[in-house]
């Protein structure tokens, strides 16, 4: 942003401001007389659509850069995944068994920011759904280690309002699903994939078939809980009816705890001789 002392043409914000001061008539009270880019009406226009479009891509993009944000670790996982101190609150006994992973994902994400603390913090920040559940898990897991975290929340009727361990800063809030997909990979070094419901599986197969296809640079890709993830999904039927190829099932990784994981990013970044650039997609 330039500093006001080196700007040839007025600032936008201090116009809006000089608008508000005009005396009121019948021409300064007219929709066609407000300032297009202060007028909501007018931004939410159907037409508009493909500016708003490019206003959440950018404005995530620009606040990340700002904030010195170069790589992120992605974590998707299901908003109803309850915290194992809640979860004879769960509403059925698969949920109450699957809330050890929320204990996981803190964990994961806890490790993974002390190691990037201990690079800087500009590397491998943690990047959440911003909600419940396992996204509650990795951010807290940040804020247990010290360090920030993101959330890309996104406007729903339900589930989706921040939770408190989102880096206030860092928590942005989303109309489009597919910008904000494409948020969570632009600086993934590593995706993590935890138990979840139709968001995660969504999210889980847009990167891996960003990454099939080479649209994506090949990154760990993780996926927590191996007992869950072939029960709902025949990985192996898919190679064999040839609908995806043997090489794709090695696209993945199953893992079942923090350390595990950790381990395996390790072993694939001493192999690929990664040192601190996210694979843009």
């Amino acid at each position: 942003m330039k500093d006001d002392h080196t700007r040839v043409f007025p600032n936008a914000h201090h116009d809006i401001v000089t608008a508000r001061g005009i005396p009121d008539s019948p021409q300064t009270r007219s929709k066609a007389y407000k300032l297009a880019f202060a007028d909501d009406a007018f931004l939410c226009r159907d037409e508009l659509r493909p500016v708003r479009l490019q206003l959440e891509l950018m404005k995530p993009e620009i606040m990340l850069t700002e904030a010195g944000i170069d790589s992120t670790i992605v974590l998707f996982g299901g908003a109803r995944i309850p915290e194992p101190a809640l979860k004879d609150t769960a509403p059925t006994e698969k949920l109450a068994e699957l809330s050890k992973y929320y204990d996981e994902a803190r964990e994961f994400a806890r490790l993974m920011t002390l190691k990037s603390l201990a690079g800087g913090g500009r590397d491998d920040v943690i990047i959440t759904g911003g909600g419940p559940g396992v996204m509650e898990a990795g951010n807290r897991g940040a804020a247990d280690a010290g360090g920030r975290s993101i959330g890309l929340n996104i406007v729903l009727p339900h589930e989706q309002s921040p939770n408190s361990f989102v880096t206030p800063d860092l928590c942005f809030n989303f109309h489009y699903f597919g910008i904000r997909k494409m948020h969570f990979l632009m600086r993934a070094r590593v995706v993590a994939v935890f138990p979840g419901g139709f968001g995660t599986l969504d999210e889980m197969f847009e990167s891996l078939t960003l990454i099939q296809t080479k649209r994506m640079k090949p990154i760990p890709f993780l996926l927590f809980g191996r007992a869950f993830w072939e029960e709902i999904i025949n990985w192996k039927a898919l190679a064999r009816a040839g609908t995806i190829s043997e090489h794709d099932l090695e696209l993945f990784h199953f893992v079942e705890t923090a350390d595990e994981a950790i381990q395996v990013i390790d072993a694939w970044r001493a192999d690929n001789h990664v040192t601190s650039r996210p694979a843009h997609p």
